[in-house]
């Protein structure tokens, strides 16, 4: 059986991918872009709140209900690799790379 270390230590080698992605609307083409230092659970996040039906974007839950989950994809759109500098602060390297790959999308089909 590992230790507490080992398997503390195995965590911080875990390659959790990060990075800016898209929810997208494969009926209508519209989407929405998040980011996270851990794209699988935001991803899972907003499948549960959109399951529930308490998603804070109306417009993309009232599609979400409309179009049912199978008319919607997951797609990484830009991935931030881990930089072996210890005070690196992701969050905010994040929305900046957010903010450049939405400069590059037509936004006119963002869900707002």
């Amino acid at each position: 059986m590992k230790t507490k270390k080992e398997l503390k230590e195995e965590y911080k080698q875990m390659k959790i991918p990060m990075g800016v992605f898209q929810i997208k609307n494969i009926k209508n083409n519209k989407f929405l872009i998040d980011h996270s230092i851990d794209m699988e659970s935001k991803w899972n996040r907003h499948k549960m709140e959109l399951k529930f039906g308490n998603h804070r974007n109306r417009s993309f839950q009232k599609e979400w209900n409309e179009y049912g989950e199978e008319n919607f994809v997951f797609d990484v759109l830009s991935e931030l690799k881990k930089s072996e500098e210890e005070n690196i602060n992701y969050n905010k390297e994040l929305k900046t790379l957010q903010n450049l790959v939405m400069e590059e999308l037509n936004i006119e089909n963002m869900y707002k």
